[in-house]
Formats: C-alpha cells, sequence, structure tokens
C-alpha cells in the first residue's frame, strides 16, 4: 500500500521551522520583561535515512565509519564480516583514502545498493515479458515464466494474478505496475 503525501499540514505545525504552534495558553497574570513567556517550542526535523544510518554505524561518533565497526555492526546482526571484507568494501567507497567512510561516502554506498536493486528489478521485468521489449506482463508471459520455474498455472490463474496489481484495468502489468508489486 503506497502512501500519499499529506496535503495540508498537521494542524499543531505550520510550514516554517516546524514551529509547534499550540492554543494560547491563559496566563493568570500578564508576562512582563521579569516573568516572559515561555519561548515557542522548535522541533528539529528528523534527519534523512542515510544520516540516522551512518550515525548509528558511527559507535565512537567521531564522523567515520572504520571497518571495526563496520565488523562490529554485522556481528550485531547475525553476519559475519571478515577485516578483509570490511577494508575492502570501505576501499570501494572510500572518497579520500583513509580507509574510513565519511557521510558523503556511506551516501553513494547506500545509493550504488539503490541502483543495483532498481536494475534487478527491471532485469526481472523484462524476464517476466511475453515479448522481449514490450513494455507489459501479460497471462501468457507470466504463464511462460511460471512454467520456466516449474509451476504449472493456468492462463486464467494468471490473468487473476496479473488483477490483482493491475491498476489501471488494463489486463496486463506495466513496468509501474511490477515496482509497486515488488516494493
Amino acid at each position: 500500500m503506497a502512501l500519499s503525501p499529506i496535503s495540508t499540514p498537521f494542524k499543531w505545525f505550520s510550514n516554517t521551522n516546524l514551529k509547534l504552534n499550540l492554543p494560547r495558553l491563559r496566563f493568570k497574570h500578564k508576562p512582563t520583561r521579569s516573568n516572559p513567556p515561555p519561548p515557542p517550542l522548535l522541533l528539529t526535523p528528523a534527519p534523512p535515512l542515510a544520516e540516522a544510518a551512518f550515525r548509528h554505524l558511527d559507535a565512537d561518533g567521531d564522523g567515520k565509519i572504520s571497518g571495526d565497526e563496520l565488523q562490529s555492526y554485522f556481528a550485531s546482526v547475525g553476519e559475519y564480516m571478515t577485516r578483509d571484507d570490511a577494508r575492502s568494501l570501505i576501499r570501494e567507497f572510500d572518497g579520500d583514502g583513509d580507509l574510513l567512510l565519511e557521510l558523503g561516502d556511506f551516501e553513494r554506498l547506500v545509493k550504488g545498493g539503490e541502483q543495483e536493486e532498481k536494475e534487478d528489478l527491471k532485469r526481472a521485468f523484462e524476464m517476466f515479458e511475453g515479448e522481449k521489449g514490450c513494455g507489459f506482463i501479460g497471462p501468457a508471459g507470466l504463464q511462460k515464466m511460471f512454467g520456466r520455474l516449474g509451476y504449472v498455472k493456468s492462463i486464467e490463474e494468471c490473468m487473476a494474478m496479473i488483477g490483482v496489481f493491475d491498476v489501471d484495468g488494463n489486463g496486463v502489468i506495466d513496468y509501474r505496475e511490477f515496482l509497486r508489486m515488488m516494493t
């Protein structure tokens, strides 16, 4: 299910500086210079996801991710990474050759993974196309792919599967619908 952006800001927030706008509080006495009202509460927006992940991996807070920090993270999630694997990964994205990942290096690493995922999805879509380059997955192409994978499906079953993700109702799945289905 895709989320749509909120068209109007939440009623307690203004569009500028994410300033929290609470209803006016009534004071028992009028604020004076010696007893002013409290300042408005300013909320800082959350950092982008890549920056938050970078901060999490940067265990010592020095603004750089070392090979040891990478190994520690992977060990904490049950994955084993050798020192050589960590160094190799860092070397591939390290912009200044210090064998440490700065935020910009880490962002390139994350974007590289996203690009690779997009390419994988494009290749998967192309495998399911009935006719190479036609731009859609039809019932016959889906049936053919299921056959290659060792599953026997009727055209009617394939049409029903397509119908679940066929947003525009044209009887086929285009690339946009395929992406939506896969994500």
